[in-house]
Protein backbone atom coordinates (compact mmCIF):
# COMPACT_ATOMS: atom_id res chain seq x y z
CA UNK A 1 0.00 0.00 0.00
CA UNK A 2 1.38 3.40 -0.99
CA UNK A 3 2.24 6.14 1.46
CA UNK A 4 -0.27 8.99 1.49
CA UNK A 5 0.87 12.54 2.24
CA UNK A 6 -1.77 15.26 2.57
CA UNK A 7 -1.12 18.99 2.49
CA UNK A 8 -3.57 20.92 4.66
CA UNK A 9 -4.21 24.50 5.66
CA UNK A 10 -6.67 27.32 5.19
CA UNK A 11 -7.91 28.39 1.76
CA UNK A 12 -5.23 30.33 -0.10
CA UNK A 13 -2.27 29.20 2.01
CA UNK A 14 -0.64 27.44 -0.97
CA UNK A 15 -1.45 23.74 -0.72
CA UNK A 16 -1.65 23.20 -4.47
CA UNK A 17 1.45 25.32 -5.12
CA UNK A 18 3.50 23.23 -2.70
CA UNK A 19 2.20 20.04 -4.27
CA UNK A 20 3.25 21.25 -7.71
CA UNK A 21 6.69 22.26 -6.39
CA UNK A 22 7.16 18.79 -4.89
CA UNK A 23 6.12 17.13 -8.14
CA UNK A 24 8.79 19.11 -9.95
CA UNK A 25 11.43 17.46 -7.75
CA UNK A 26 10.15 13.89 -7.41
CA UNK A 27 7.58 11.59 -8.95
CA UNK A 28 4.32 11.37 -7.01
CA UNK A 29 0.80 10.19 -7.67
CA UNK A 30 -1.47 13.18 -7.04
CA UNK A 31 -5.07 14.15 -6.37
CA UNK A 32 -6.36 17.71 -6.48
CA UNK A 33 -9.43 19.39 -4.98
CA UNK A 34 -10.96 19.89 -8.46
CA UNK A 35 -13.01 22.98 -7.53
CA UNK A 36 -14.02 23.76 -11.10
CA UNK A 37 -15.08 20.18 -11.82
CA UNK A 38 -17.27 19.56 -8.79
CA UNK A 39 -21.01 19.66 -9.54
CA UNK A 40 -22.11 21.60 -6.45
CA UNK A 41 -19.23 24.00 -5.78
CA UNK A 42 -20.42 26.89 -7.95
CA UNK A 43 -24.03 26.24 -6.90
CA UNK A 44 -22.99 26.43 -3.25
CA UNK A 45 -21.09 29.65 -3.88
CA UNK A 46 -24.36 31.17 -5.07
CA UNK A 47 -26.79 29.49 -2.67
CA UNK A 48 -26.04 27.95 0.72
CA UNK A 49 -28.80 25.35 0.28
CA UNK A 50 -26.21 23.36 -1.69
CA UNK A 51 -23.81 23.15 1.27
CA UNK A 52 -24.74 19.59 2.22
CA UNK A 53 -24.61 18.26 -1.33
CA UNK A 54 -21.25 19.96 -1.80
CA UNK A 55 -19.78 18.49 1.38
CA UNK A 56 -21.04 14.96 0.71
CA UNK A 57 -19.64 15.18 -2.82
CA UNK A 58 -16.24 16.25 -1.51
CA UNK A 59 -16.10 13.60 1.21
CA UNK A 60 -16.90 10.89 -1.33
CA UNK A 61 -14.49 12.32 -3.90
CA UNK A 62 -11.65 12.42 -1.40
CA UNK A 63 -12.36 8.84 -0.29
CA UNK A 64 -12.34 7.69 -3.93
CA UNK A 65 -9.09 9.54 -4.52
CA UNK A 66 -7.44 8.04 -1.44
CA UNK A 67 -8.40 4.52 -2.49
CA UNK A 68 -6.99 5.06 -5.97
CA UNK A 69 -3.78 6.70 -4.74
CA UNK A 70 -3.10 3.88 -2.28
CA UNK A 71 -3.13 1.34 -5.13
CA UNK A 72 -0.62 3.18 -7.36
CA UNK A 73 3.12 2.66 -7.66
CA UNK A 74 4.34 6.07 -6.46
CA UNK A 75 4.03 7.85 -3.11
CA UNK A 76 0.83 9.89 -3.12
CA UNK A 77 0.22 13.60 -2.55
CA UNK A 78 -3.17 15.18 -1.95
CA UNK A 79 -4.00 18.87 -1.51
CA UNK A 80 -6.56 19.19 1.25
CA UNK A 81 -8.14 15.80 1.67
CA UNK A 82 -10.86 13.84 3.38
CA UNK A 83 -10.00 14.87 6.94
CA UNK A 84 -9.56 18.57 6.13
CA UNK A 85 -12.90 18.55 4.34
CA UNK A 86 -14.60 17.23 7.46
CA UNK A 87 -12.64 18.68 10.40
CA UNK A 88 -12.08 22.01 8.69
CA UNK A 89 -14.68 22.87 6.09
CA UNK A 90 -17.72 20.92 7.35
CA UNK A 91 -17.20 22.47 10.80
CA UNK A 92 -16.77 25.92 9.29
CA UNK A 93 -19.94 25.60 7.22
CA UNK A 94 -21.86 24.38 10.26
CA UNK A 95 -20.56 27.34 12.25
CA UNK A 96 -21.68 29.71 9.48
CA UNK A 97 -25.18 28.21 9.51
CA UNK A 98 -24.86 26.67 6.05
CA UNK A 99 -25.13 23.13 7.48
CA UNK A 100 -27.76 22.33 10.11
CA UNK A 101 -26.85 20.21 13.13
CA UNK A 102 -28.45 17.16 11.48
CA UNK A 103 -26.62 17.81 8.20
CA UNK A 104 -23.31 18.23 9.99
CA UNK A 105 -23.94 14.96 11.82
CA UNK A 106 -24.55 13.26 8.47
CA UNK A 107 -21.14 14.52 7.30
CA UNK A 108 -19.60 13.28 10.57
CA UNK A 109 -21.09 9.82 10.17
CA UNK A 110 -19.96 9.55 6.56
CA UNK A 111 -16.45 10.69 7.42
CA UNK A 112 -16.22 8.21 10.32
CA UNK A 113 -17.49 5.36 8.16
CA UNK A 114 -15.03 6.14 5.37
CA UNK A 115 -12.09 6.53 7.73
CA UNK A 116 -12.94 3.19 9.36
CA UNK A 117 -12.33 1.59 5.95
CA UNK A 118 -9.37 3.68 4.79
CA UNK A 119 -6.19 4.19 6.84
CA UNK A 120 -5.24 7.75 7.77
CA UNK A 121 -2.42 9.51 5.92
CA UNK A 122 1.13 8.63 6.93
CA UNK A 123 2.07 12.33 6.90
CA UNK A 124 0.08 15.54 7.25
CA UNK A 125 1.87 18.69 6.09
CA UNK A 126 0.22 21.65 7.79
CA UNK A 127 0.85 24.95 6.02
CA UNK A 128 0.15 28.22 7.80
CA UNK A 129 0.82 31.86 7.01
CA UNK A 130 0.06 35.33 8.34
CA UNK A 131 -3.32 36.89 7.60
CA UNK A 132 -1.92 39.43 5.11
CA UNK A 133 -0.36 36.66 3.02
CA UNK A 134 -3.56 34.59 3.10
CA UNK A 135 -5.65 37.57 1.99
CA UNK A 136 -3.30 38.40 -0.88
CA UNK A 137 -3.14 34.82 -2.09
CA UNK A 138 -6.92 34.38 -1.97
CA UNK A 139 -7.41 37.64 -3.89
CA UNK A 140 -5.03 36.48 -6.63
CA UNK A 141 -6.69 33.09 -7.16
CA UNK A 142 -8.71 32.37 -10.27
CA UNK A 143 -11.03 29.78 -8.76
CA UNK A 144 -14.21 29.40 -6.76
CA UNK A 145 -13.56 30.27 -3.11
CA UNK A 146 -16.22 29.34 -0.56
CA UNK A 147 -14.10 30.14 2.50
CA UNK A 148 -12.91 33.75 2.66
CA UNK A 149 -9.91 35.47 4.24
CA UNK A 150 -12.25 36.33 7.14
CA UNK A 151 -12.80 32.60 7.72
CA UNK A 152 -9.07 31.84 7.99
CA UNK A 153 -8.69 32.29 11.75
CA UNK A 154 -11.66 30.07 12.59
CA UNK A 155 -10.67 27.45 10.02
CA UNK A 156 -7.11 27.44 11.38
CA UNK A 157 -8.49 26.84 14.89
CA UNK A 158 -10.45 23.83 13.63
CA UNK A 159 -7.35 22.44 11.92
CA UNK A 160 -5.37 22.86 15.14
CA UNK A 161 -8.06 21.02 17.15
CA UNK A 162 -7.97 18.15 14.65
CA UNK A 163 -4.16 17.89 14.59
CA UNK A 164 -3.47 18.47 18.29
CA UNK A 165 -4.12 14.90 19.53
CA UNK A 166 -2.28 13.24 16.62
CA UNK A 167 1.29 11.95 17.05
CA UNK A 168 3.87 14.66 16.26
CA UNK A 169 5.70 12.21 14.02
CA UNK A 170 2.76 12.30 11.59
CA UNK A 171 2.67 16.10 11.25
CA UNK A 172 5.03 18.56 9.59
CA UNK A 173 4.23 22.19 10.42
CA UNK A 174 5.48 24.81 7.92
CA UNK A 175 5.18 28.58 8.05
CA UNK A 176 4.98 29.55 4.37
CA UNK A 177 4.30 33.27 4.84
CA UNK A 178 7.44 34.24 2.89
CA UNK A 179 7.71 31.34 0.46
CA UNK A 180 7.76 31.87 -3.30
CA UNK A 181 5.68 29.77 -5.68
CA UNK A 182 8.46 27.17 -6.03
CA UNK A 183 8.81 26.77 -2.23
CA UNK A 184 12.63 26.77 -2.16
CA UNK A 185 12.85 26.50 1.64
CA UNK A 186 10.00 24.06 2.23
CA UNK A 187 10.51 21.49 -0.54
CA UNK A 188 13.81 20.04 0.80
CA UNK A 189 12.33 19.85 4.32
CA UNK A 190 9.25 18.02 3.04
CA UNK A 191 11.23 15.58 0.90
CA UNK A 192 13.53 14.76 3.84
CA UNK A 193 10.50 14.12 6.05
CA UNK A 194 8.84 11.89 3.43
CA UNK A 195 11.96 9.70 3.31
CA UNK A 196 11.55 8.96 7.02
CA UNK A 197 7.94 7.75 6.97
Amino acid sequence: MNKLIVIVGVSGVGKTSLMNALRARQEFAVAYEQHDQRPFQSLFKGDSKYALANQLDYLLLRAEQERELRSGKFPALMDGGLDLDFYGFSRLFHNRGWLSAAEFDLCRRLHAFIRSHLPPPELIIHLFADSKTIGERLASRNRINIASAQDAELLESYIAEWLNPLPESRILQLDVSHEGIEYPASVPVVLDKIRTI
